[in-house]
């Protein structure tokens, strides 16, 4: 309805009022968001790479907000192995009617050098509508919320029947000291849960478009393996038709050619069911003809053609390292590459290398694993996890569908699945699909996907832990 003094306003300032207007209930309170800008801006700024960086700073400067907001001491720890790599564990208490709901991000970040940078990395920037800096993305937004949120829960006297664990961790971008994989073996106690939020889902933004809110329910599993060939080598003036290089190389050449089949679980099934109806014709045809059993080989082998949807409809693995020789005027005593892989969940890895040896085809190129794989289970998308989301998702976003995904990468929730705590990737931040700058230069983060977010969690989480939710 347009009010009688908007009827002398441009055509356009008019619709950005009422979008403006309509979209009013979807972000928190004024006083909530600028506390959740001012930890996000201070988390952003302390640097958390592993190579210089601090993780226990930032984990001391989250506990001394909550501490302020007034969470006893005694539920606010900062632990871990090592004096750089803590993590912070928080406990706002509940009835105890139910087990505890865990709230996972991480603190950690990749490297960031400044000359790779238009700007310093670790000075947190606002500009055209985006926040900037290292972890914007990945993962401080979804940290900085769950600590504004946790303080607006206790301001307001929120008793939730369940306790609200909160776990900011180190090392989930790499390092020694793994926060969520030391806290399970050491202090399990501290992060037990019925279930947990973490990273890896998040809102899809496509055209300027929102078009999914994804729920990621498991993750492919990392596994990497040498390739090696060996020969006696000998002066490069004396070539001999037995190289390792060629030897290795035309392996390698066979191996391209090579694609696992498609073989779909219950949350990738459930993925292109979903997602069908996000992307036109003749793609959301191609999308529900997969889910077929068996699957429809034509629509998967089309819908292959973008790396994204190949990843989801099988295991992958990609040649991604080389290496050869060990002087220019010998013949080569040792080729080798590595192969790194991403497998289905449910995949072994001797299958798996299994494969890679019938790919390359010659006995003489031995495959070795680099390390054991850490598969994790699903997390089962039952409908008490599904409804609260969809609900919330619906109310905030209507018309927008909640999609559940398996990463192709990896997050932290894998240790806590095999530790059996499901966990379930969501934050309701919704990012371009097309512009991911994540581990990349000059990450950034919509300022209003930010505040949607904060928003989103805030209701989601009291949805989980609800009396009326539990019914």
């Amino acid at each position: 309805m347009q009010l009688p003094w908007m009827r002398s306003l441009p055509p356009a300032l008019v619709v950005a009022l009422c979008v403006a207007a309509a979209r009013a209930d979807v972000t928190s309170p004024p006083a909530d968001r600028e506390l959740a800008r001012a930890i996000y801006k201070e988390l952003v700024e302390i640097n958390t790479t592993d190579s210089s960086g601090d993780c226990t700073r930032a984990a001391k400067a989250m506990a001394a907000r909550l501490e302020a907001a007034g969470l006893p001491k005694a539920d606010i720890q900062v632990l871990g192995p090592d004096p750089r790599k803590g993590n912070l564990v928080a406990r706002l208490r509940g009835t105890g009617s139910r087990r505890p709901l865990l709230l996972l991000a991480h603190l950690d970040v990749v490297e960031a050098r400044r000359e790779d940078w238009s700007f310093d990395p670790f000075v947190f920037r606002e500009d055209g509508g985006y926040f900037y800096g290292r972890g914007t993305s990945d993962d401080k937004a979804m940290a900085a919320i769950f600590v504004a949120n946790l303080i607006r829960y206790a301001r307001d006297g929120f008793k939730p029947d369940r306790d609200l664990v909160l776990a900011l961790t180190a090392d989930e971008e790499g390092g020694r000291f793994n926060g969520v994989e030391w806290l399970v073996k050491n202090h399990r106690d501290l992060v037990d849960a019925e279930l947990g939020l973490n990273e890896g889902g998040g809102g899809q933004i496509k055209d300027g478009r929102r078009v999914a809110n994804t729920v990621q329910a498991s993750e492919k599993v990392f596994q990497s393996f040498r390739l090696e060939v060996r020969n006696p080598g000998g002066h490069s003036s004396l070539p001999v038709p037995e190289n390792a290089i060629y030897r290795l190389a035309e392996g390698l050449v066979r191996f391209s050619h090579f694609r696992f089949p498609v073989r779909l679980n219950e949350v990738t099934r459930l993925f292109f069911e979903r997602s069908a109806a996000t992307v036109p014709e003749p793609e959301a045809s191609d999308r529900r003809a997969v889910t077929r059993n068996p699957p429809d080989l034509a629509a998967a082998e089309r819908l292959s053609a973008p790396a994204y949807l190949n990843a989801r409809l099988r295991t992958t693995c990609v040649a991604t390292l080389l290496e050869g020789g060990h002087a220019e005027n010998a013949l080569p005593q040792t080729a080798r590459a590595t192969i790194n892989c991403r497998m289905l969940p449910d995949d072994k890895p001797e299958d798996v290398e299994r494969a890679i040896v019938a790919a390359l085809a010659d006995d003489k190129i031995s495959v070795t694993p680099v390390q054991a794989a850490k598969p994790s289970p699903a997390s089962p998308l039952t409908a008490r996890i599904l409804e609260p989301i969809e609900r919330v998702s619906s109310t905030m976003w209507p018309g927008v569908p909640v999609v559940p995904i398996m990463s192709t990468g990896a997050t932290d929730s894998l240790y806590l699945r095999t530790a059996g705590i499901p966990v379930y990737g969501v934050d309701g931040i919704f990012e371009n699909v097309d512009d991911v700058r994540a581990h990349g230069r000059d990450e950034r983060m919509l300022a209003t996907s930010f505040y949607e977010g904060q928003e989103f969690l805030y209701r989601l989480v009291k949805s989980l832990s609800s009396p009326e939710a539990a019914r």
